[in-house]
């Protein structure tokens, strides 16, 4: 197996992975701010930071994975109280369809799944541990980080301070990346606002310090590997470092990887534009869960993706390939023995497909793996010339390929009818589709074949395609 290399954003190279203690990889990913549905700019990360944790226990690592849900900001804060709701309760939609829309995308859950609002005690007493250090002011009933006072401030974005004004300072959780400023640990509350009553008074966090108190509770004082979109490396990561290792005195995350942005026909996704797609709207529009998956994985995480509807066809077209051949291995019948020089061709993807995933995770090297020998054993398999004896070792290795995309199993159905999509009919079992084709299959040797093409209709009109092989067997897969 090839050694994994991974980006690090904070040395800008790619480095050998080495985690702190062997075979354990200790990873925080930034999950959503649930103030809105998810939309799909966001699940590139989430898919991206996926194949990661996938392939890494693919290789046997055991993984404490944590991944946070910002449930209090500026604008849940606003948007409940425009609500009429406390916090929890406003949130608990949008952080119950993230989960959903996880499952549905096949993201596996982490370890730990945490909520900033249960972790409160934790994020005061990093505030005071910092307080003790000197590097916080009070101004107005908030405090401050003082960014002056860590000379390592910008070594993860490389942002340039000269120039920046020392004391002026943000309140809001989000700002421009040009603007390094002293950033709010926390918050004085306005009037009508939620707040909680502290031993540093009364208030609530900043946003940067949520993530680092609750990485460091659940992961220890030095992460093995941080997640997270290109966006929040400046300022949101950049301060989580500031803070983490002034209180600490130790590095806070090894290896930092930031998923580059997604493009809709080439613009950046936004309301304004009309262009924001939560999986909602694509669901409405007939698209399947597998083939939106597939699309956000299919470009290396650290370019920038041009989603597009035609790209999005694409996808559900090679997710379909895939099916189609594993379809083909469970319901073909092959002649005996093996054919000449199969297992070194499986050999050959096994090999190239985990040196693409271990060159920094670059899932299109990855793909092209499957799909090459998808296309040499198709080929095969149309001549005559697969064998039954290479039917194992294939289908194995679409088993290694699925443990880290996860588009081959078919149970796309199931998942959009669990989100209120699509008929409540489940369709018939496998025994009951199996019963029909061979009622099919003795119809068609005695020539009846009104009752044969009645049978596929029936299959048909209940979502079963039929597909006549050459060697004479019937393939069939769910619409």
């Amino acid at each position: 197996m090839a050694e994994i290399q991974l980006h690090n954003t904070l040395s800008g190279n790619l480095e050998p992975f080495v985690p702190q203690k062997p075979g354990e990889v200790r990873m925080y990913t930034c999950g959503p701010t649930v103030y809105d549905y998810a939309h799909i700019g966001n699940y590139r990360t989430f898919v991206f930071q996926d194949i990661l944790r996938r392939f890494l226990k693919l290789r046997g690592f055991q993984l404490q994975h944590v991944m946070n849900l910002t449930d209090v900001d500026d604008r849940i804060i606003a948007n409940a109280a425009a609500a009429g709701k406390n916090i929890r309760d406003y949130t608990e939609k949008f952080a119950q369809a993230f989960f959903d829309d996880c499952k549905t995308l096949s993201i596996e859950a982490p370890e730990h799944w945490i909520r900033a609002t249960d972790h409160i005690d934790d994020m005061v007493q990093l505030i005071e541990r910092l307080q003790k250090k000197t590097f916080t002011y009070a101004s107005e009933g908030s405090i401050y980080y003082r960014i002056a006072k860590f000379p390592n401030y910008g070594k993860l974005s490389k942002i340039d301070l000269t120039g920046i004004q020392a004391g002026a300072r943000v309140d809001n959780d989000r700002y421009e990346k040009e603007s390094a400023r002293d950033f709010a640990l926390w918050k004085a509350p306005k009037p009508g606002d939620h707040f909680w009553e502290t031993a540093i008074g009364p208030g609530r966090p900043g946003w940067h310090i949520e993530c680092s108190a609750m990485a460091m509770k659940y992961l220890g004082e030095t992460l093995d590997i941080h997640t997270g979109g290109i966006d929040l490396a400046f300022p949101h990561h950049e301060n989580e470092i500031a803070q983490s290792e002034a209180a600490t005195g130790k590095p806070f995350a090894r290896y930092w990887l930031h998923a580059e942005h997604l493009l809709f026909e080439g613009e950046k996704m936004s309301k304004s534009l009309g262009n924001f797609f939560t999986l909602r709207d694509l669901f409405a529009k007939g698209y399947k869960p597998a083939a939106l998956r597939f699309a956000l994985a299919s470009v290396p995480y650290r370019k920038q993706l041009n989603f597009t509807f035609d790209g999005l066809t694409q996808a559900t077209n090679s997710v379909e390939r895939l099916r189609n051949l594993a379809d083909r291995l469970q319901q073909g019948n092959f002649p005996a023995g093996k054919q000449s020089g199969m297992i070194e061709r499986i050999s050959k993807a096994h090999e190239e497909f985990d040196t693409g995933l271990s060159d920094d995770l670059n899932t299109a090297r990855a793909l092209a793996a499957v799909f090459d020998l998808a296309r040499d054993a198709n080929t095969a398999m149309d001549k005559g010339e697969f064998r039954q004896g290479d039917v194992d070792a294939t289908q194995q290795f679409l088993v290694t390929f699925d443990k880290v995309f996860a588009v081959i199993e078919d149970n796309d159905a199931q998942k959009l009818r669990a989100l209120g999509y699509g008929s409540a009919d489940a369709g018939p079992s496998d025994a009951e589709i199996e019963k029909l084709i061979a009622e099919r299959i003795a119809a068609k040797k005695k020539r009846d074949f009104p009752t044969a093409d009645s049978i596929r209709k029936e299959l048909a009109d209940r979502g079963i395609i039929l597909e006549d092989a050459k060697d004479g067997s019937v393939r069939w897969k769910r619409k």
